[in-house]
């Protein structure tokens, strides 16, 4: 297709760019390095705009097209996660505890390829916003950035973004509409007890049993309070207590992680958890605390925009490599915040095999490069063509 092979001049100057920030990770809103890179490339290119400092590291970058008309947003994410890296690659981390394990770096990439072209060429009218975008993992930069006014500071009418896929064929493009990614809360229970004597616990109050009692109840929710035509994930991940096999603790630690795509799903999974706990202390005898933590919200697609994108992406790589019509996924994406105050789309985009994301043997499939940022650059040309 005429802007793939565009695009696919600018490959190997987008595979030094990725391969430079996997080299060089930043966590959450620290990334200003990330963010000076990025910046000084988009100064290369010459865009119009660049505005730095928003959400601590954030950039949006502004490139004006042929004559009057909408602005259309295009985000990336540039933060890396808290782990090692074990790739054995030449460009690894140099950053100890610090891997871009979730290829936000190529992201990042294949949002700057889209904006040397878009920038050479402008084959569009109106306005492109080029969002860079720190702290996805786990720090709702996105929500950050929108509170920060980024949709009506830039007058951003929709907004669209990718994110790799692992394991599915390299150059294939799946979303939907609707849900696609799941709302994202967890749990912290603690419980405290009496403790003593492990030979003599009629003189306790005993927390583990408590614990374990609690951990079996949760897993109920599921299966005896949720509506069978809907979908929801509470998972215990975490139990802690005791340090010794001849003493019944003073106190113990449940925690977990709750999945939902329906704000009363989400509610009922609440009035359930705090209704268990309660029930516990008393069967128990034990002091009982919920806390009940709200994290992202379900990324939502926009219909009539998914249907556009997957026409765009059926452009870029071919009809029968475009899935528009995927299940939904349990994980979650804190670009849902941006599809609340704007509508748009979010896809994944197959790597091929590999190790998973947040894995640490991950890396991202340069190949793609070229693909991502020729999907966000005729997604510009097809929303905001030239007028006359």
């Amino acid at each position: 297709m005429p802007v793939v092979n565009r695009i696919a001049d600018y490959a190997k100057d987008m595979q030094g760019w990725r391969r430079h920030l996997h080299q060089h990770p930043e966590l959450g809103f620290e990334c200003h390095e990330t963010a000076a890179f990025v910046a000084a490339r988009l100064r290369e290119f010459g865009v119009d705009e660049i505005h730095e400092g928003i959400a601590t590291t954030g950039i949006v970058a502004i490139i004006n097209g042929q004559g009057a008309g909408p602005t259309i947003g295009l985000r990336a994410d540039m933060d890396a996660l808290p782990m090692g890296e074990e790739t054995g690659l030449e460009y690894a981390s140099v950053h100890a505890g610090k891997m871009h394990a979730c290829g936000h770096d190529g992201h990042t990439t294949m949002l700057l390829g889209a904006a040397r072209y878009l920038a050479e060429t402008r084959n569009f009218s109106g306005r492109v916003a080029l969002i860079f975008q720190p702290a996805e993992e786990g720090g709702g930069g996105g929500e950050v950035m929108c509170d920060a006014g980024i949709m009506e500071r830039f007058d951003i009418g929709e907004v669209y973004a990718l994110h790799n896929i692992p394991d599915l064929a390299l150059g294939t493009f799946s979303t939907r509409p609707g849900p696609i990614m799941a709302a994202v809360d967890d749990f912290e229970i603690n419980i405290k007890g009496l403790g003593g004597h492990g030979a003599y616990p009629q003189d306790t109050r005993d927390p583990v049993v408590a614990a374990v009692a609690l951990a079996n109840a949760i897993q109920t929710i599921v299966s005896r309070n949720l509506d069978t035509r809907k979908e929801l994930v509470v998972s215990v991940t975490q139990i802690h207590t005791g340090s010794a096999d001849n003493i019944i603790p003073e106190v113990a630690f449940v925690g977990g992680t709750v999945r939902t795509f329906d704000k009363g799903v989400q509610a009922m999974v609440q009035n359930r958890l705090d209704a268990i706990c309660n029930g516990v202390a008393a069967t128990y005898e034990v002091e009982v605390s919920l806390r009940y933590n709200i994290g992202y919200p379900a990324t939502v697609n926009d219909a009539d925009k998914v249907a556009i994108a997957a026409g765009v992406a059926g452009d870029v790589a071919g009809e029968a490599n475009v899935i528009a019509d995927q299940l939904p996924e349990m994980g979650a994406e804190d670009f849902s915040y941006m599809l609340e105050r704007r509508p748009g789309a979010y896809l994944f985009l197959g790597q091929g095999d590999g190790p998973g994301v947040h894995n640490t043997g991950y890396d991202f499939n340069d190949e793609i490069s070229p693909i991502g940022a020729s999907f966000f650059a005729r997604m510009v040309e097809t929303r905001q063509p030239v007028k006359g």
